[in-house]
């Protein structure tokens, strides 16, 4: 799961101190994979976005999986939308929990290149996704970079 840190960064997940909204996404596949395939405990990656560099920063958990995404209702939000229904939701949230921040980031150049990753949809070139899943080979290949946790 994707944010840019100036926006969202995982100090600020950090520092919600439990379930925090993950809202803002507005792309019909990203709705379905919050949709369809998130569950309640399932583990996701935390990458910066648009950073230097850009890439996995942490880990978080999934504590509430696909709900109206209270922000397509308020006007003053920068992810109002007006044409999304009230009995029927164009955009979905969940909400994530910290679990773990790594001792550093692993950047973009770096996953390309981790046996297990080869085929990883963020690695994709033209992959502009927030939300993507991983697979359970990706997951244990990141995980294991020698160092990488403390």
């Amino acid at each position: 799961m994707k944010s840019e840190p100036d926006v969202y960064s995982i100090d600020d997940l950090i520092a919600a101190g439990g379930p925090a909204l993950w809202e803002g996404c507005r792309n019909y596949t990203v709705r379905n994979f919050m949709r369809d395939t998130m569950k309640v405990g399932d583990l996701a990656f935390f990458y910066h976005s648009n950073a230097e560099p850009s890439g996995i920063v942490g880990t978080m958990k999934i504590t509430r999986t696909g709900y109206p995404d209270p922000t397509q209702f308020d006007p003053t939000s920068e992810y109002f939308d007006p044409k999304s229904p009230v009995d029927t939701p164009r955009w979905l949230a969940v909400d994530v929990e910290f679990v773990e921040k790594f001792s550093r980031t692993i950047p973009l150049a770096e996953l390309k290149e981790l046996p297990g990753c080869e085929e990883m949809l963020v690695t994709r070139r033209g992959q502009r996704l927030s939300v993507m899943p991983v697979t359970e080979q990706e997951w244990n290949a990141v995980l294991g970079i020698p160092g990488l946790r403390a």
